[in-house]
C-alpha cells in the first residue's frame, strides 16, 4: 500500500484532516487530556474535550494551540501523532506528504515548530499554505483569475483577512481576535452581571444558541456557581445582552477588514463590490455577523456553504495540484 497526500487544518479550536481520494476523514477538537504525574496523554480530541473543567487535579485538559500557533510543542506532537495514526495514512513503502494551513503573520520560528511536529509524525514532505488563501479556495472562490476576492476567516484563535488575486495574497491581516475571545467575553459578562461563574463549555453553548451581533430574540437557561453563596444557581440569559457583550470584539474584526480594504488597489476594490466578501471559519456562524459586516463595509457579504470546513475542503482541492506546489517549495 502506498502513502496518501494529507491536508491538515491545524486550528486552535479544531483539527480537520483531509485525505486525497477520501475527503475529510477527521474533525475533532484540538484538546489533549494529560496526566500531570506521568506526562502521558490520556485522551485526545472529542473524548478530551468532554473532560474540560471536569477532571481531578492530576488530569488537565490542554489546548496545545493558542492564537493559531503551537503553544505547547510536545502536546501538539502527541495530538498530531494520535490523529495521523487514527486515520492510518502511512503506507508500507512511503511516508505521506502533508499540507498544513497557517495564519498569514506566522513567524519563521512558528513555521519551524509546525514543520518539526509534522516531521516527527512521519511526514515525507511538508508544505505550508496561508489559511485565508486555502479558505477562499475551499469556499468556492476562483482566486486564480486577475480579479479581486476578499475572504474573512474567523477561526478559534485568529481571524485572517485577505484580498486575493492571481492565486496569491495582495493585502492581508491576521489578528488574535476570534471565536475563543467571544467565549471569554461571554464568560466575563455573566460573571460581572450575574455574579455567576460558568465554564468554557457553557460560554460556547451560549454563543452557539443565543448569541447575536445584529438582531435576535432568544433565551437560554444556564447553570453555574454563585460567587456569593458558592452554591449552584440557574439563570436565563437573552440574545440582546449577549449582543452587548460581543459588539466590542466583533467590531475589532470589522475594523481590521476595513483597514485591509483601505490598502487594496482600487481596481481590486471595484471587483470586491461586485463579488462581495466571503466569511469562513466557525465565527462566520455567529448570528447576524454577515449583516453587520455588510452594514459597516457597504459591500455584499456571503457566508461559505460549510464555513467550518472551508479550510479543510481547500486543502483537498490543493492536494489535487500538490505536484505543482511541490516544484515551487519543498521542505
Amino acid at each position: 500500500m502506498f502513502s496518501r497526500d494529507v491536508g491538515i487544518d491545524l486550528g486552535t479550536a479544531n483539527v480537520l484532516i483531509y485525505v486525497k481520494g477520501k475527503g475529510i476523514v477527521l474533525d475533532e477538537p484540538s484538546v489533549v487530556a494529560i496526566d500531570t504525574n506521568t506526562g502521558k496523554a490520556l485522551a485526545v480530541g472529542e473524548e478530551a474535550r468532554r473532560m474540560v473543567g471536569r477532571t481531578p487535579g492530576n488530569i488537565v485538559a490542554i489546548r496545545p494551540l493558542k492564537d493559531g500557533v503551537i503553544a505547547d510543542f510536545e502536546v501538539t506532537e502527541q495530538m498530531l501523532k494520535h490523529f495521523i495514526n487514527k486515520i492510518n495514512v502511512k503506507g508500507m513503502f512511503a511516508k505521506p506528504r502533508i499540507l498544513i494551513c497557517t495564519p498569514t503573520n506566522i513567524t519563521s520560528v512558528e513555521q519551524k515548530a509546525i514543520r518539526e511536529a509534522a516531521q516527527k509524525c512521519g511526514a515525507k514532505h511538508i508544505f505550508l499554505e496561508e489559511e485565508p488563501k486555502v479558505a477562499a479556495i475551499g469556499a468556492g472562490m476562483d482566486i486564480f483569475q486577475p480579479s479581486g476576492n476578499m475572504v474573512v476567516d474567523i477561526g478559534g484563535g485568529t481571524t485572517d483577512i485577505a484580498v486575493l488575486s492571481m492565486g496569491d495574497i495582495v493585502t492581508s491581516s491576521s489578528i488574535k481576535m476570534a471565536g475563543d475571545k467571544f467565549d471569554t467575553e461571554i464568560l466575563q459578562y455573566i460573571k460581572k452581571e450575574y455574579k455567576l461563574l460558568i465554564g468554557e463549555r457553557t460560554a460556547e453553548n451560549i454563543k452557539l444558541n443565543v448569541a447575536t451581533v445584529y438582531d435576535r430574540d432568544e433565551e437560554l437557561e444556564i447553570r453555574g456557581r454563585d460567587m456569593v453563596s458558592g452554591l449552584p444557581r440557574t439563570i436565563t440569559v437573552g440574545s440582546k445582552e449577549i449582543q452587548r457583550a460581543l459588539m466590542e470584539p466583533v467590531m475589532v474584526i470589522v475594523q481590521a477588514a476595513k483597514s485591509v480594504l483601505e490598502k487594496t488597489p482600487p481596481e481590486l476594490s471595484a471587483d470586491i463590490i461586485d463579488r462581495g466578501i466571503m466569511l469562513t471559519g466557525g465565527g462566520a456562524l455567529l448570528h447576524g455577523i454577515d449583516q453587520l459586516f455588510a452594514d459597516e463595509l457597504k459591500v455584499p457579504v456571503l457566508i461559505a456553504e460549510e464555513p467550518m470546513r472551508a479550510v479543510a475542503n481547500g486543502t483537498g482541492l490543493m492536494l489535487e495540484h500538490l505536484d505543482k506546489i511541490a516544484k515551487r517549495k519543498v521542505f
